[in-house]
């Protein structure tokens, strides 16, 4: 189809245009028919423009307006002039085009929703006509930013020396991680390939291989049960460097952050970042991602309590457990009901109950004020510095119980009294845990990946106390939100066999799993650590958007569908055939 093409986008258009001739093409957003006079808004990806056609001079061009809906593809020719009623909201809003010449380049059914952000639309109708929902302003803002972002990234690391490597889509499957996505093999069959869930044993082998500064934007994919903030395939900026320490990789990293954020948002960031042990994020904030815009910070208080009469915290100390718990500025104001709310909504963490306690001027007031010694009142006022009109919320259980609990209670705090502002907040969390010990399975298994090298100091304590080895691995957290996460690799065969076997696999199981990886540690492998960065997480918090879906271009709904295309789908039974597959699907109910 021959027609002509653009002259200008439909919201670049100035005043300064005015008396220019142009060509746009574009979508019809509106269509304002008055009679003497029709207005149609024309609108690409930069935005829109008003256009005019006038019936009694222009008799045909009318009657061909008149018969398009919205959304139909059209191209006009015409000369920019001044608006009679200008619109200051509108970047195009004091010009306009006069229209001499018009023609239809797909006339459109009538959309099921219009084209705008201020409609409120069902996630559901969202993703079933995904190529109608980003044709909105909001959606485009996100997905230019996003590509924009992967353009940073490059540019970043080529001038950084990295060489950007493409590894499989098609691995085996690996333990100790999540359920894998498995792809059969026509060519030889009973065996399977997996999708990756990242890069990891690649990257390591190229940095044996002497690619020393490794870099790809990369898809991964994990087969598990999906919340609203995961995908079943996502994407992360995947960093592996060689003759590195800790301090090398967390500096680059910064150094990136810097560069996105002056670029896209005008904002300076200050580095270096902080930084917290994981003991010490969950012991102060109750969670290893903390959320640094607000305080709400948690105090331990166990120590004050070691001759209480106060059954709950006596039992408690008896035990071994913790007791803690936050300080609330003027929170005396909130209602029994409210506070029993709050109780309430800790329970899901293992929490039974909370206990509160409101400090005024007319002294203190809660349901166990007739249980604490005067000098236990006084040691708690001056440990959270407590002022008239302060509320104190307190908990005791298990350390990871406890904290977790007062982590979540100090996220709903913050919504409910309004502390979460617009700023960007980073931290580094470092020295996890190198293993957690799974009950269920009866073992330990690794708290971030197999490979994961433990401090220097703690290494004895694989013998001894494994449960206290400390990990050489980090995760950058902004305002609550993981956004990476690395670590410093183990790099020799010996160190790393050793691990397997506290991971409950056997030299057969390890040399069958991982042969390859310990055979080329043994042809000299240099130390090395990277990171692999949520790409998805980071445009999501950069552009503000509500969830992750909003900054993918065709994701799938929390139960793993993809509306707009109906995968996953039944396939023909010849191909189940050519791959020697039989189904059996379990029956519902």
């Amino acid at each position: 189809m021959r027609f002509p093409k653009r002259t200008a986008y439909c919201g670049e258009l100035r005043p300064t245009d005015v008396g220019r001739r142009v060509v746009l093409n574009g979508w019809i957003a509106r269509i304002r028919d008055l009679g003497g006079v029709i207005f149609l808004d024309i609108r690409d990806h930069s935005g829109l423009c008003q256009a005019l056609v006038r019936p009694a001079q222009q008799p045909e061009l009318a009657r061909r307006v008149r018969q398009l809906s919205t959304e139909s593809v059209i191209w006009l020719e015409g000369t920019v002039q001044e608006r009679e009623n200008p619109n200051p909201a509108l970047p195009t809003g004091f010009v306009e085009i006069a229209v001499e010449h018009l023609g239809i380049l797909n006339a459109a059914s009538p959309p099921p929703f219009p084209i705008s952000d201020e409609v409120p639309l069902t996630e559901e109708v969202r993703l079933r006509y995904r190529y109608l929902d980003l044709r909105r302003p909001i959606m485009q803002r996100y997905l230019r930013t996003r590509h924009r972002v992967y353009q940073i990234i490059h540019r970043y690391f080529d001038r950084h020396g990295f060489v950007e490597i493409e590894t499989p889509l098609l691995t085996r499957s690996t333990p100790e991680g999540a359920r894998d996505f498995l792809v059969p093999s026509r060519l030889h069959p009973g065996r399977f390939y997996a999708l990756p869930q990242s890069p990891q044993l690649f990257k390591q082998l190229l940095m044996v291989a002497g690619f020393d500064r490794y870099v790809q934007i990369v898809k991964c994919f994990r087969d598990e049960d999906l919340r609203a903030d995961r995908q079943p395939e996502f994407t992360q900026v995947d960093v592996e460097m060689a003759f590195v320490e800790r301090e090398d990789i967390l500096t680059l990293i910064e150094g990136l952050f810097v560069e996105l954020w002056y670029e896209l948002l005008g904002i300076e960031l200050r580095t270096p970042f902080p930084r917290l042990s994981y003991a010490d994020a969950m012991m102060r904030y109750g969670s290893d991602k903390p959320d640094l815009r607000y305080d709400l910070a948690i105090q331990t208080v166990t120590d004050l309590f070691a001759d209480t009469q106060f059954a709950i915290f006596q039992s408690a100390h008896r035990l071994g457990h913790v007791i803690a718990g936050i300080r609330v500025e003027g929170g005396s104001v909130l209602s029994r009901r409210e506070l029993e709310e709050l109780a309430e909504s800790v329970r899901p963490y293992g929490l039974p109950g909370m206990v509160w306690l409101k400090y005024e001027a007319s002294g203190w007031h809660s349901p166990i004020a007739k249980h604490l010694q005067p000098s236990e009142f006084e040691a708690l006022r001056d440990r959270f510095q407590l002022r008239h009109g302060d509320l104190l919320l307190l908990a005791a259980a298990p350390w990871q119980t406890c904290y977790s609990a007062l982590g979540a209670l100090r996220q709903i705090l913050a919504r409910r009294l309004g502390l979460l502002s617009a700023e960007y907040r980073f931290v580094w969390i470092l020295d996890f845990p190198l293993f957690e010990y799974s009950a269920t399975e009866g073992r330990y298994v690794a708290r971030h990946h197999p490979f994961t090298a433990p401090l220097e100091e703690d290494i004895p304590l694989l013998e001894t106390a494994p449960e206290r080895v400390r990990a050489q691995a980090y995760d950058v957290v902004l305002n609550g939100e993981e956004i990476g996460g690395g670590s410093i690799r183990i790099h020799t065969a010996e160190l790393q066999q050793k691990v397997f076997t506290l991971l409950g696999l056997s030299p057969e199981q390890a040399h069958e799993k991982f042969g390859f990886l310990l055979e080329a540690f043994r042809y000299g492998a240099p130390p090395h650590g990277g990171i692999a960065l949520g790409l998805d997480r980071i445009v999501m918090l950069m552009t503000g958007a509500e969830s992750l879906r909003d900054v993918i271009a065709f994701p799938k709904t929390t139960s793993g569908l993809s509306l707009v295309d109906g995968a996953p789908a039944p396939v023909e039974p010849e191909q189940l055939a050519e791959l020697g597959l039989v189904l059996s699907i379990p029956k519902e109910g």
